[in-house]
This record gives C-alpha cells, sequence and structure tokens, in this order.
C-alpha cells in the first residue's frame, strides 16, 4: 500500500469521527482506529482471542470515561472476570449483562426465571438486550456471541432480519457495537458482512511443531483504508498483540550514506572501503568458517564508535557468543553491560516471522540500532510455517531497515564443508554485498578463505585471501593469486613460494 497520513483516534474526518479499538495494533491496521457509531464483526473459531480484543474494545471506553456495556449469551461474569483477572485488568468500569444466569438449577416448585437462549424466544432476548441498552445508554457494546441468536432464529432470513433491526436500532443512538462470532454454523454466514461496517477474522493455526500460530485479518472495513493481508498475533498476559505487517514504503528516514567501518583496514580496503549504511550484507559459507565471528566484529566496532547494534541469534546462546568473543579478544562483555549491543537469542519454534519483523523495529526505532545482525536465515526459515513467503518477508524487512540507514547483515550457512556445498535458500539478488567464506585444504592442513563476490554500491577487490581468526581478531593474508580453486576446495598451486598465513597465525580453535 501507499504511505497514508496518520489520523489519531478521535480525530475528525469529514462528518466522521475516529475512535480507537482498544489494541495499538489493530489501530495501526486501521489507520487510526474504527468510525465510531457503526456496527463491527469479530469472527473467529473458539479460542482465536475475539473476547480478549472485544474486552480490550470496553476498557478503553471505559478509560476514557465512557459507559460500555458487555452482553453476554455464552459466558458467565465470573469466566469473563477469571480472563480479565489474567490479564490484569480491572472490568469494574464495565457493565457486564448476562444473557445466562449464574444459577441454573431449575425448581419445579417455583416458576422458571432461567433466561438461557436455547429456552426462550428470540424476541423475548432481543427485547431483554434492548431495554438494557435503553436503560444504561452506553457509548460502546459487545454482544456475545451471535451463535445463540442464530440457533433461536433458525432459519437465515429471521437470522438476518434480527440482526438488521438491532442496527437501525443502534443507528438511532450515539453507540459503537462490536458483535463476535464464533462460525459455529454449518456455512460461513456472509450475509453479517454485508450488514456490519467492518469484519475483523481472528485464526488459530496448529503447525507440525512448536506453538501454535494466531493472525488476523480484516475482511471489510467501509471508508477506511487498512493494511491488508494477514497479521500475526499471540495473546500475552495484557491482551492480545498484534504485529502490522511490515510495509516498507511506511518506514524511511533521512541518513548519511557513509562507510561503516568493519574495524579492520584490510578488510575495509577488500570492501573497496567498506559496507555502507543503509545496505545489507549476506555472509555465506559452511558451518564454523567464520561468518559469525565475522559479524560479530561488525557489532563490536560499532560499539567502540558509540553505536547500537542489534544481534538475533536463531541458532547460538549468549554463552556460545562470549566465548567467541574472549577467543577473538573481543570486549562484548562491556558492549552488553553498556547497552551498546542488544542480545537476543530466538526460539524459532515459539516466535513468529511477523512478532520477529516487529522486534527488529523497535530495536531500531526505540533502541537507536544502526546494525542489525540475523544469525542465521537458516534458524529464521525454520520459523516459517511456510517458506515460499520467506523471500518476500525478508525483501520487506530489508528494505525497511535500509531505509533507515541501517546496515544489516545476514549470516547464511551452506551444507557441506569441504568441496561441494550446497545454499539451502538463494536470497542473494536481495543482498547488496555477497561475501563468500570456503575452506580450502593445502598442504595437510585446512585453512579459510574470504572473497567479495558481488557488492552493488561500488568497486571491491576481485581477490581471493586467506584469512585466520585467532586472539588478535580477523587477520587477512595477500591475494592467492598462485592459486586456482580455492573456493572448490582443493585448490592448485602454481607459484614458487607459498604466499599463505605462517602455521603460527592460523585460526585459534
Amino acid at each position: 500500500m501507499q504511505n497514508r497520513t496518520r489520523i489519531p483516534a478521535g480525530a475528525a474526518v469529514g462528518q466522521e469521527t475516529r475512535i480507537s479499538s482498544g489494541n495499538e495494533g489493530l489501530d495501526d491496521i486501521l489507520d487510526g482506529g474504527f468510525d465510531a457509531d457503526r456496527m463491527y464483526l469479530y469472527e473467529g473459531r473458539p479460542g482465536t482471542g475475539k473476547t480478549t480484543l472485544a474486552l480490550e474494545f470496553l476498557l478503553e471506553g471505559a478509560r476514557r470515561g465512557e459507559r460500555v456495556l458487555y452482553i453476554s449469551m455464552s459466558e458467565t461474569d465470573s469466566e469473563l472476570h477469571v480472563v480479565a483477572g489474567r490479564h490484569g485488568w480491572d472490568l469494574a468500569g464495565i457493565d457486564i449483562f448476562e444473557l445466562v444466569p449464574p444459577e441454573t438449577t431449575l425448581d419445579p416448585g417455583r416458576e422458571i426465571t432461567v433466561l438461557h437462549p436455547a429456552e426462550i424466544e428470540l424476541a423475548e432476548t432481543t427485547r431483554l438486550i434492548l431495554e438494557r441498552i435503553a436503560a444504561t445508554s452506553p457509548t460502546r457494546v459487545v454482544i456475545d456471541s451471535l451463535s445463540e441468536l442464530r440457533l433461536l432464529a433458525q432459519n437465515s432470513l429471521r437470522y438476518r432480519r434480527q440482526v438488521l433491526a438491532l442496527k437501525h436500532f443502534f443507528a438511532s443512538r450515539a453507540c459503537t457495537v462490536v458483535l463476535l462470532d464464533d462460525m459455529s454454523g454449518q456455512e460461513n454466514d456472509l450475509q453479517l458482512h454485508s450488514i456490519c461496517h467492518g469484519v475483523v477474522l481472528l485464526e488459530q493455526l496448529a503447525i507440525e511443531y512448536g506453538a501454535e500460530r494466531r493472525r488476523l485479518r480484516v475482511v471489510k472495513m467501509r471508508g477506511i483504508g487498512f493494511r491488508g493481508g494477514f497479521h500475526d498475533m499471540k495473546i500475552i498476559r495484557g491482551g492480545l498483540e498484534i504485529y502490522p505487517r511490515l510495509v516498507a514504503a511506511e518506514h524511511h528516514s533521512a541518513f548519511a550514506g557513509d562507510f561503516t567501518p568493519s574495524g579492520n583496514a584490510e578488510l575495509d580496503k577488500l570492501l573497496g572501503g567498506g559496507l555502507e549504511r543503509g545496505t545489507n550484507a549476506l555472509l555465506i559459507g559452511s558451518a564454523g568458517v567464520g561468518k559469525s565471528s565475522l559479524a560479530l566484529t561488525y557489532a563490536i566496532a560499532a560499539a567502540q564508535r558509540g553505536e547500537v547494534a542489534a544481534i538475533f541469534a536463531f541458532d547460538e546462546g549468549r554463552g556460545t557468543l562470549k566465548a567467541r568473543a574472549r577467543t577473538l579478544g573481543l570486549p562484548l562483555q562491556e558492549a552488553l553491560d553498556d547497552g551498546r549491543i542488544l542480545f537476543q537469542q530466538v526460539d524459532p519454534a515459539e516466535m513468529s516471522p511477523g512478532e520477529f519483523a516487529t522486534v527488529v523495529r523497535r530495536r531500531v526505532e526505540e533502541d537507536g540500532a544502526r546494525i542489525v545482525v540475523i544469525d542465521s536465515l537458516n534458524g529464521y526459515l525454520n520459523a516459517m510455517p511456510d517458506g515460499r513467503f520467506l523471500i518476500l518477508q525478508m525483501h520487506e524487512l530489508l528494505s525497511s531497515l535500509g531505509q533507515q540507514g541501517v546496515l544489516t547483515i545476514l549470516v547464511l550457512a551452506q551444507h557441506g564443508l569441504v568441496g561441494p556445498v550446497e545454499t539451502p535458500l538463494d536470497i542473494s539478488y536481495l543482498s547488496d554485498a555477497v561475501l563468500m567464506l570456503r575452506y580450502f585444504e593445502y598442504a595437510g592442513t585446512v585453512r579459510r578463505a574470504l572473497s567479495v563476490v558481488k557488492k552493488r554500491s561500488g568497486d571491491h577487490e576481485h581477490t581471493i585471501r586467506e584469512f585466520k581468526l585467532g586472539r588478535d581478531g580477523l587477520s587477512l593474508g595477500p591475494p592467492l593469486r598462485e592459486f586456482s580453486g580455492v573456493f572448490s576446495g582443493t585448490p592448485v598451486y602454481t607459484g614458487s613460494a607459498e604466499p599463505l598465513l605462517q602455521a603460527g597465525e592460523r585460526d585459534e580453535d
């Protein structure tokens, strides 16, 4: 979608007034919130979060001093208070009207007063609802749920007429209504979509391994320019946390496109001066060849300049990172203590791609990170329930970070060590720079080589260099001009002297 002018909740738009949905993420998707005095539908299977989202809508109204009403035909007052208590909410400002009383014991010796929807007429249920609304004059109402009205109506024509009658009744009052529907009918009730001003669909997906995934989609919203598509979300203590789908065009800030020093003069020279801000670099190679160490070198150099770097580790823990830093002689602990390096370990079985993109954005927009390291894309791929959209989501994330002047370093492990290797996914076309790291064997020893195979933003060396990782960090040797076949793993030497790093200078393992 195109850039949109943000409309704060409560601002006038022509003759309409926008109000907050009570959820920051949904307000962001709706570009400010709901149109006031309209009827909306939250639909989804049981357990998707409809009640939680509806309570947030009413709590927002209560916070603003409005009179709000929750009409429950499926949950009791005590059940709602249990839900609220687990979120840390106080429902004192919400008028809860039960059409299912707390005591349902039938006594044949007295008049039956139980108002269970299955035992009374539809007209009586509707009359009780309208009387309560007329008596309290709320500005926000939630009706939970329409499945009970559907059962009482018995046929789709009568059901539609009843919902239309409710809509016309509310139209004469200054009241915004949210209807909940658990989609328990035999088929989707699309007639509700035509009646309501807006429809929000909530879904819960069970993946083969890991936690369930929840997502939300705005199906329709009359007169409101919303962000389409699915948006990841999860239920946490405090409510529903919605992660609006990332649209790169909405995130841009001015920045100077200067070089980002690596802290190693030879490496910067190999890169034609260094990596520019607002670009991304892909470090690709076999497991253990030094990709993560090279990325850490950039993060430490940024911290030493007083900048903030964020490291997202899918494959390694904080302890492993600290051990690597000690081996390389890098002052990681100091940077972690000062908050100049922000480290977060990501469990791909628990975090959705939408949540990950939101966390990365927060590190940049709220914490001021200028370098973002994603280690590795292999772990990110495992976080995707459907790998077909990995490239598209990564494209939006990289574009968003680039437009804010952030240098993004991506780590991708290839399958295989020495000899032919395979890449699990091809993301090189999205990368502004690609650095290839390879093992190669010579004279009975395993060595490491580095080369810049792509750099969009300027010239660079086209040589292949040996490198080592030791207590002094990363060291580069001279170009391997008298070798051929280095990247095949078994090079052929044609020179008269060995232009290689000396044995005493090789990697500290």
